[in-house]
């Protein structure tokens, strides 16, 4: 019996001794089998997924493929960075449920030609918001804030991926100058009257003459549709389907205009924070815009505090010309002009305290009622010229808040329950979403990559060589030339200036 229970508590020590032993193997062992696994995980070899061998497969972003049959490209570092949004080099949002179309084929091709003066907080958000809705090409004569070297860096130093946007930028070199001095619009008559003259006058030649370069240079661009809006516009294509001016425009050749209107007096960024708008006159039945007017004007000269008569597209045709810097003609025939129902141009127009004075600043006009009457075509920029001339900080925004400002809530409300004002949030969304993916800050972040000698030759004006390479010496004179044929037998009228929406003496409406 002793030597039996010897033997059984031997046999049970060396059973404890074992079950140890394997404890410790598998502690060991464990540690060191995930960081095998996190070690294939993160290898970068050569191994193909089955499920993405053929290109055809769909791709995240960040997969590209170099070429039709060519197997997955080895990532680096930097790759997995950029799938992650962190990439040195801006990558376009991928949001969900939005339909971002990046094709070279996708038809038709819209551009929109811009002279502005704006700084990047404008700018940015301007081109990338139209980018979302499907604008092809933007053509920006640059000049003042926005041909500065900080401005220009930036424009210039918009990278590979997003030239499928085509971003050019021209600046207002004396070579531009002397090319536009030789234009024929000097020579005609449709746009004599504006010629010689100050302020808003000369701006809106400036603007004809860079929409008239700005055609040939579309077409040879193989462009379809062609806009001219400033940076303080957007465009709005509420009726067409999943919010696209490309499908707008697949049909249609024009749309119309509405005009902001600000609650408060210390915006900022008037893309992000101002959703209320006065819908335009051909919005409107009659008998709401007639039985509003008076609510809806606050005292001002007008309906809308400056343009009513919207912003024209065109397509890119033979003999196009502009028509002034809101409508397009033709020399060969009148052109067949449909107004949308819905769609129109969202108009940021006095959004900031701060365009009172900065509208000042860009004109020499003396302020008396007499003179600004050379400078100005609008009743209500003469009228803020004259205050941000003559009146001091605090009367100025005093006289911001009573003209432009909607303080009085209970008029707003009404005027949104009547129809004449409404509520407008999408384009907020867009650009806000843009914002926060940091497609904003990644463009400011590589234009500090761009190197010394290459800003300074764009800013210095030879950047407008390259525009003569786009378009061809050779090529964009014949082109000038096939497009500006005259029928001397067709008379297209004078230039189409900005223009106020209609006032109620305009009407003679019969009382049965």
């Amino acid at each position: 019996m002793a030597a039996l229970s010897y033997s059984s508590s031997k046999s049970i020590s060396s059973s404890y001794q074992a079950l140890n032993y394997r404890l410790l193997l598998l502690l060991t062992l464990l540690p060191l089998t995930v960081a095998f696994f996190a070690f294939i995980l993160q290898w970068q070899g050569g191994l193909i997924d089955p499920l993405l061998s053929s290109p055809d497969s769909f791709q995240f972003p960040g997969m590209d493929y170099p070429g039709s049959n060519s197997r997955p490209h080895r990532r680096s570092v930097s790759d997995c960075v950029d799938v992650l949004g962190q990439s040195r080099s801006p990558a376009f949002p991928y949001f969900k449920d939005w339909n971002f179309e990046f094709g070279s084929n996708l038809r038709p091709k819209i551009c929109i030609v811009s002279s502005t003066a704006a700084g990047l907080e404008q700018i940015l958000p301007w081109i990338f918001f139209h980018k979302v809705i499907g604008v092809s090409t933007f053509f920006l004569f640059v000049e003042g804030k926005a041909a500065s070297p900080v401005v220009s860096r930036v424009l210039e130093s918009i990278p590979v991926e997003y030239k499928s946007a085509g971003v050019e930028v021209i600046y207002r070199t004396k070579e531009l100058e002397e090319r536009q001095a030789k234009s024929r619009i000097w020579n005609e008559t449709w746009l004599a009257k504006f010629f010689y003259k100050p302020c808003n006058h000369e701006l809106f030649v400036k603007q004809t003459l860079n929409m008239e370069m700005a055609i040939v240079m579309s077409r040879d661009a193989g462009m379809d549709w062609i806009i001219h809006l400033d940076t303080d516009e957007l465009i709005h294509p509420s009726s067409a389907r999943e919010y696209s001016v490309r499908q707008l425009l697949a049909d249609l050749p024009e749309d119309v205009d509405m005009e902001s209107c600000v609650e408060r007096d210390d915006i900022i960024e008037p893309f992000t924070e101002v959703s209320m708008f006065k819908k335009n006159f051909d919005h409107l039945p009659i008998e709401a815009y007639l039985g509003n007017y008076r609510r809806a004007i606050r005292g001002n000269p007008n309906y809308f505090l400056t343009y009513g008569n919207g912003k024209a597209a065109a397509r890119i045709q033979d003999h196009l010309r502009p028509h002034g810097a809101h409508r397009w003609h033709n020399y060969m025939k009148a052109p067949k002009e449909i107004k949308l129902d819905e769609a129109a141009v969202l108009h940021y127009t006095y959004t900031k305290f701060s365009d009172l004075t900065s509208r000042r600043d860009r004109c020499g006009c003396k302020p008396t009622k007499e003179d600004v009457k050379k400078c100005f075509m609008l009743e209500f920029d003469r009228a803020a010229f004259i205050i941000a001339s003559t009146a001091t900080e605090e009367e100025m925004l005093r006289w911001y808040r009573h003209h432009v400002v909607w303080t009085n809530k209970a008029l707003s409300l009404k005027l949104l329950k009547r129809g004449i004002l409404t509520r407008i949030y999408t384009p907020m969304a867009i650009i806000q979403g843009l914002r926060e993916s940091g497609v904003f800050g990644s463009v400011l972040q590589s234009a500090q990559t761009l190197s010394k000698d290459k800003f300074l030759s764009s800013v210095e004006g030879s950047n407008f060589s390259s525009v003569h390479k786009q378009i061809g010496v050779k090529e964009s004179q014949a082109t000038a030339r096939r497009i500006l044929d005259i029928n001397d037998n067709f008379s297209g009228g004078s230039a189409i200036p900005p223009l106020s929406p209609p006032v109620p003496d305009d009407f003679h409406i019969g009382i049965s």
